[in-house]
């Protein structure tokens, strides 16, 4: 018992003595923490005031929109009826829901069994197939882009329409496949080993024990594709310029600024509702997101 209680008191911490060194050492942990924080709350801001004067401008009236108003009054929430009620408005958010939508289905569910494969085949050429993919990742896309207008348009005949930017991802993405890959590593082989000898086949394997545990990596590549697809421009831009019930809110958006220079108020608030989507997908998503690029980094 006494050695017990020595034991305690020897490891027990000691108080700082109240001395001139530690009443120096406890203001400059102090002065620390005001700067980090500082540098926080001004990252912060650099960030949000941004999207705040965006929202600000989009409630104004045309008279006070880009003035020294900083406020408005009183708020024109008509503004967002005024965006909704343009014509072709509404069709270019279906076109847009359904291209990022059904791109990104796709996407996920060529891409996974390829990443699958790449991360736990053993077959000749593996290698040489995750380098395929990696250099396809450094390929411009503004390379290919001729002949892929040719073929699409020539061929197919599929020039004003959306299906040349969504039938590819049905072929897989390269980005994707590789972050897959790099997450999948992460799972220990035993789960399939186990799979296995229970009589699960690969493709059983792959959606009854791999696709449960890769849900992290799928949002982040979900989440990635839609984005991606959310905010393309330069797609709609070669295919569908030419027919405006094939616009897409990014292209459109272009368009509709276009036909409202002077209307600062409601070119913020079309572009509100661009954003607003995307912001509220990640603001629920953020979670499995950012896991699900985190693991991908652990194994190699």
């Amino acid at each position: 018992m006494a050695q017990a209680l020595d034991t305690r008191t020897a490891t027990a911490p000691e108080a700082a003595p109240d001395t001139p060194a530690g009443r120096t050492a406890r203001r400059k942990a102090l002065l620390n923490w005001i700067a980090v924080h500082a540098l926080g709350v001004a990252a912060a801001l650099f960030f949000v005031l941004p999207f705040v004067f965006l929202v600000l401008t989009s409630l104004m009236s045309d008279q006070q929109a880009l003035t020294r108003d900083l406020w408005p009054h009183p708020f024109e929430w008509s503004n967002y009826r005024k965006v909704f009620d343009t014509p072709g408005f509404l069709t270019w958010w279906r076109n847009t829901l359904l291209y990022a939508g059904l791109g990104t289905v796709l996407t996920v569910v060529s891409s996974l069994p390829v990443a699958y494969a790449l991360a736990k085949f053993r077959f000749r050429g593996r290698h040489l197939s995750l380098m395929l993919v990696i250099s396809m990742m450094m390929l411009p896309p503004q390379v290919v882009v001729i002949p892929m207008y040719l073929f699409w348009a020539k061929q197919l005949d599929l020039s004003g329409t959306l299906w040349p930017l969504i039938i590819p991802m049905a072929f897989g993405d390269a980005f994707s496949i590789f972050l897959l890959r790099q997450f999948l590593l992460t799972i220990p082989n035993e789960y399939l080993d186990a799979a296995k000898v229970d009589g699960c086949g690969e493709l059983r394997t792959l959606l009854r024990v791999v696709l449960p545990m890769a849900k992290p990596g799928i949002a982040a590549v979900a989440l990635f594709q839609f984005f991606y697809a959310w905010n393309d421009y330069f797609g709609p831009q070669i295919y569908a310029s030419e027919n405006p019930a094939a616009w897409t809110l990014s292209y459109g958006l272009e368009s509709f600024k276009g036909a409202h220079h002077t209307d600062w108020n409601l070119t913020m608030a079309a572009t509100v509702l661009v954003m607003a989507p995307v912001i509220l997908v990640f603001f629920f998503a953020q979670k499995a997101f950012v896991e699900g690029v985190t693991l991908t980094g652990v194994k190699g």
